[in-house]
């Protein structure tokens, strides 16, 4: 019991830290110069702009009727979850965006920093398992009706209806444009946090010196290498991969061993958001509360 409510003392900790961070972000930012970041906030952005409701109050009513649609996807726990982030969201919006300081200033500035201070206010919430509801319940709901749909792709077109709803509203179509690096700057810094900024590659090499690569990776990088058995379709012929997983920073190294070595290596590159373990990040159960 005491652990259960320890838990949820620290998610509404991170909830109050992220809900602050992403007032400055908006209130500070974003809003006092005619700048939509997308989703639910956009909309409550455009309309404290033309009827001055407040922001946050906007932001809790319209997700009220789409924490339904959540509890049916979602189920209970998550619902409620998102339910104490939203409501401590609008409160602390509508509370500190009285004293809030206005930068009225460059648009362009205040679209970098208003993303960053949204992207951080989110990343805080989201990293305890919880959301804010808005435009990711109704992205779930229609990639749940249109399962060929991918859930970013709605996410993507719904924060371009606000955007464009936004510059028709403020009648400028730099509104749109300042929007669209907003939710940029908010994406970047919001993966940093949820997945850490040191993220990775991981490279499958395909080639008859996979041993003389392997050695040389362990060597040089001192970095594991894995083979894994494959067999060529058109071959039919048995060999292995190697696959290796390296930081970001190291991937200009790794493929030029393999070239050096091999100028007919094949080599399939993917980024990995999160590599755990020895080298990386380490695994630690207190960041899944």
């Amino acid at each position: 019991m005491k652990s259960k409510l320890g838990t949820i003392a620290v998610d509404v900790i991170y909830d109050v830290v992220g809900a602050v961070l992403y007032t400055v972000g908006v209130s500070a930012f974003t809003a006092p110069n005619n700048i939509a970041p997308g989703g639910v906030t956009g909309l409550a952005t455009i309309a404290n702009a033309l009827w001055g409701v407040p922001i946050g109050t906007v932001t809790f009513a319209v997700n009220i009727p789409l924490l339904f649609l959540a509890l049916k996807m979602w189920g209970k726990v998550l619902t409620l979850k998102t339910l104490k982030s939203v409501a401590i969201m609008s409160a602390v919006i509508d509370i500190l965006s009285v004293y809030m300081p206005r930068y009225e200033g460059d648009a362009l500035l205040a679209a970098v920093f208003g993303g960053f201070c949204i992207g951080a206010g989110l990343g805080a919430i989201f990293s305890r398992d919880s959301t804010t509801g808005g435009t990711d319940i109704v992205a779930g709901y229609i990639q749940e009706r249109l399962p060929h749909i991918q859930i970013g792709k709605v996410i993507l077109l719904i924060d371009a209806l606000v955007l464009a709803l936004a510059a028709v509203a403020y009648k400028n179509i730099e509104t749109f444009l300042y929007g669209v690096i907003a939710i940029f700057v908010t994406t970047k810094i919001m993966d940093a946090i949820i997945y850490g900024v040191d993220t990775g590659k991981v490279a499958f090499i395909i080639s008859d010196k996979k041993a003389e690569i392997a050695a040389e990776v362990l060597k040089s990088m001192d970095r594991g290498c894995t083979f894994l058995e494959a067999k060529g379709a058109y071959s039919e012929k048995d060999r292995d991969v190697l696959m290796c997983a390296v930081k970001k920073r190291q991937f200009p190294q790794l493929k030029k061993i393999a070239y050096e070595l091999d100028e007919s290596a094949f080599l399939i590159v993917v980024n990995a958001d999160e590599i755990l373990g020895y080298g990386f990040k380490e695994y630690d159960d207190k960041d899944i509360g």
